[in-house]
Order: structure tokens, then C-alpha cells, then sequence
């Protein structure tokens, strides 16, 4: 590089250097400084107005540290009553006869003499199969009887003369003798017809069909002008009885021996049937007889209710829900069902103290008759339990039972009210709360 280019560059570089722009200069203006400062300022005046409104907001209800304010809920009393031990269980109605109309001789049909769906009498006439050929065959049979009746007297009158001339020596002892047996051979016969004539009338009979038992008619399965024989299967019509009916159901086995207790002491088990959505009654019964064995497959023993039936509420094979009432506990401490909350530690409830705070209190049930429990223990008399708002509930929590609720204060009443519940309810195996709830607090237990 000669002297002149280097005399050039040397003055060019002030004028690059001024052209150039400084980055820390460039950030520093002054109105750049401004707008960062006042995003700063903004950031924390929203941080502090958080921070202040957090610290004045209120301790939540259910914390442990806050004042949760009284929860109105629903409240029974406990009370002494009777309470029945039912057993639920699913049966089929079965009559006690069900006789498929069979012709017992072969014939033509001349005539139906009942009407579909009719209630018939044991012994009323149903149908009638063509007699004359029957008849004639009688007719016959009678003519040959009159024949060998006939032979029969000659025989005997001949044996009578045989004997005295045998007596006098007339004649050989041989043929006297011969003669004895030739009457008897005579009366054989004599038999033989009048037995063909027995069952001529027999057929004849058989010809006019009668009702076997009381009940009703079912369609009819075989018209007038048929030719029916003996060995159909079909029949002519079914007739089922009615009154009396049964029930057939089954039970598990672990309530066979209560079940058996009580018929051998000659106790009654009364049986409810209801219909197929278990809310209508249909008829009371009682237990009338048991399986000789229990289905190893199941578990359970098929048990037979019988029920007059005598407003024909049960039909046959109608599928019906039985009721068994074992026995009945007397003086139990019973407690509404639906005060009864079920989680970890098992059954429990809350009790409303004096001072209306409520505490946790596990009991031990028993039997359930509709909505109402029998406690064995964990419960007594007068105690007041809570039955409804129990999901807004911990131990120490203080209530207004729904009742005592003040004029104008808020909430919702509890669905059950205060106060003892009066005899027992209709049965219908009552339902806890399994898995509803929310486990009570350790401390409650």
C-alpha cells in the first residue's frame, strides 16, 4: 500500500465512526426508559392488589382453621320398635294341577261343549266322541252272554241229572264227573262275555269326557268333526286350577335354617307376592312345603308358598317377587335408613349432640324393614341422628335440625323431619348407602 491510499483511509474513518450508530446510547433515550418503567410499575401494582385481596378474603367453610358456618339438616329421633326380618326372593306362580285334556278312546268328535277361557267344575261335561260303534259291540257281546248263559243252565240241569242217576247206578260215575267240568267251562264263558260288555260301557262312558278337576279351560286345541285318537299328544284342551295356587321360589341356604326352625315348630311363614316391578301386592300366603335337597350349582333351596288365590291375582307361570317374613324383632332400636352412611371404617352415622354439634358414631345394623334399620349397637333410644345435608357434614360441625330452623334464615330443610317414626314400614328390603358417603374423620370414630 502506497502513502496516498493510506492518507485516504485515515480520513474516511471519522466519518464511518459518526454514521454508525451506538447500541447503548440507542436503549438510553429517554423515552424508551419511560415505557419499560411504566410496564414495571403496572406489573406490581397488580402483584400487591392480588397479594391484599388473598390476604382479605375469607377462610374456606370446610377448612380446619375456619369458622364454617351452622348447616341445616334433616333429623330423626331413635326410637324402640318392632322390626321383621324379610327375605326378598324371585318365584314363578305354579298351579297345584295342570291336566291336559286327553281322549282315552278313538273316535270322531261330535261335539265342544265348553268355551275358551271358561272356569269349569270337577265333572262337567267338556266334549263328545261318536258312541255307536261301541254300542254295537255291546250288543254283541250282550247276545253272546245270553248264549253261553243259555249252555250254562242246560250244563247245570244236566249235571244235576248225572249226579242222581250216578247215585242209582244208571249210568257211569265217569260221565257225572265230566259233566262237573263242562259247567265250569260254561261259567268261564258266561264271565268272559259279561267282561266284554264291562268294557263296551267302559268305552261308552269314555265316549262323554268330563272335567278332572276344578280350574279353567284353556283354548281349544282339537274342532268338533276330527277324527282323535288315544295315542295324540295334543289333547283336546288344558285345564289349570287356580284356587289354591302356589308359588315356587328359592332362597340361599343360609336362610334354611331359620326357615326350617319355624316349620318344625309349627310357626306359620307368611309370604307376600308382588308383581314383576315389586310394587303392587297381590296375595298373602304362608310356606307350605320345602325341597327335599339345595341346588349344589346355586347355593339355594326351592321353597312353595300357597295362596287361596280367590280373586285370581295370580296366574299362572307369572313371574312374581315373594316376600318371606322369618320372624319379627322386638324392641330393636331402630334408626331411619337413610341416616345410615357406609365408608372405610364401616356403618356409621352422625349424632346430634345437645350443644347441636354432630359426631360421628359407628354402629353395627341389623335387619331392614323399608326404611327403617335395626341397630344392634353403636345407637340407643332418644339419640337424635342426622337423615338428610349429611354430605355437608364433619365431626364438631355445628347444625340447625331443619325443624328448629329460625324464622327467615337460609337453607334447604332436610328431606326426613325430627322426631320418632311410628310402627314399621311396608317391606321392601330398604337400601343403604354403600360407597355414598364420604369416610367420617379418624378423629370421630
Amino acid at each position: 500500500m502506497d502513502e496516498r491510499t493510506r492518507n485516504r483511509d485515515d480520513d474516511l474513518a471519522p466519518a464511518l465512526r459518526r454514521t454508525m450508530p451506538d447500541p447503548i446510547v440507542e436503549t438510553r433515550s429517554p423515552w424508551k426508559l419511560r415505557v419499560i418503567l411504566g410496564v414495571i410499575a403496572v406489573l406490581i401494582a397488580v402483584m400487591a392488589y392480588e397479594t391484599v385481596r388473598f390476604a382479605r378474603s375469607p377462610a374456606p367453610s370446610g377448612g380446619r382453621s375456619g369458622q364454617a358456618p351452622p348447616q341445616t339438616v334433616g333429623a330423626a329421633t331413635v326410637t324402640l320398635g318392632n322390626i321383621r326380618v324379610i327375605v326378598n326372593a324371585l318365584g314363578t306362580v305354579t298351579p297345584l294341577a295342570t291336566v291336559t285334556v286327553q281322549s282315552q278312546i278313538s273316535g270322531y268328535l261330535t261335539q265342544v261343549a265348553y268355551t275358551e277361557g271358561q272356569m269349569v267344575q270337577k265333572g262337567d261335561f267338556l266334549a263328545q266322541i261318536d258312541q255307536r260303534p261301541y254300542e254295537m259291540l255291546k250288543e254283541q257281546y250282550e247276545g253272546q252272554l245270553a248264549h253261553d248263559q243259555g249252555l250254562l243252565a242246560q250244563a247245570q240241569l244236566d249235571l244235576k241229572r248225572y249226579q242222581t242217576l250216578a247215585a242209582q247206578n244208571s249210568i257211569a260215575r265217569q260221565q257225572a264227573e265230566d259233566q262237573v267240568f263242562i259247567v265250569q267251562q260254561y261259567e268261564g264263558s258266561v264271565k268272559q262275555d259279561q267282561g266284554l260288555i264291562d268294557a263296551q260301557a267302559l268305552n261308552i262312558a269314555y265316549c262323554h269326557i268330563v272335567s278332572p278337576i276344578t280350574g279353567r279351560i284353556g283354548l281349544r286345541l282339537v274342532d268338533p268333526g276330527n277324527y282323535v285318537q288315544t295315542t295324540s299328544t295334543t289333547g283336546l284342551a288344558v285345564i289349570t286350577q287356580l284356587q289354591p295356587i302356589t308359588v315356587i321360589f328359592t332362597l340361599p341356604e343360609d336362610d334354611l335354617p331359620e326357615i326350617m326352625a319355624a316349620l318344625n315348630a309349627g310357626t306359620p311363614l307368611p309370604v307376600d307376592a308382588y308383581d314383576r316391578a315389586n310394587l303392587r301386592h297381590l296375595a298373602t300366603g304362608k310356606v307350605s312345603a320345602v325341597d327335599s335337597q339345595i341346588d349344589t350349582t346355586t347355593g339355594t333351596v326351592k321353597i312353595r308358598a300357597q295362596f287361596d288365590n280367590a280373586d285370581n291375582a295370580l296366574f299362572p307361570n307369572q313371574f312374581v317377587n315373594a316376600r318371606v317374613l322369618i320372624k319379627t324383632l322386638e324392641n330393636a332400636v331402630t334408626v331411619p335408613t337413610p341416616a345410615i352412611l357406609r365408608g372405610s371404617p364401616g356403618a356409621y352415622v352422625y349424632v346430634i349432640n345437645a350443644d347441636n354439634t354432630v359426631s360421628v358414631r359407628q354402629i353395627t345394623t341389623s335387619a331392614v324393614d323399608g326404611n327403617v334399620t335395626a341397630v344392634t349397637s353403636g345407637l340407643s333410644a332418644g339419640e337424635r341422628v342426622v337423615t338428610d345435608g349429611t354430605d355437608r357434614l364433619r365431626d364438631g360441625l355445628k347444625v340447625i335440625v331443619a325443624a328448629e330452623q329460625p324464622e327467615g334464615s337460609s337453607g334447604t330443610p332436610g328431606a326426613a323431619g325430627s322426631g320418632p317414626r311410628g310402627g314399621n314400614r311396608a317391606a321392601g328390603g330398604g337400601r343403604t348407602r354403600d360407597g355414598a358417603q364420604p369416610s367420617p374423620p379418624s378423629g370421630g370414630q
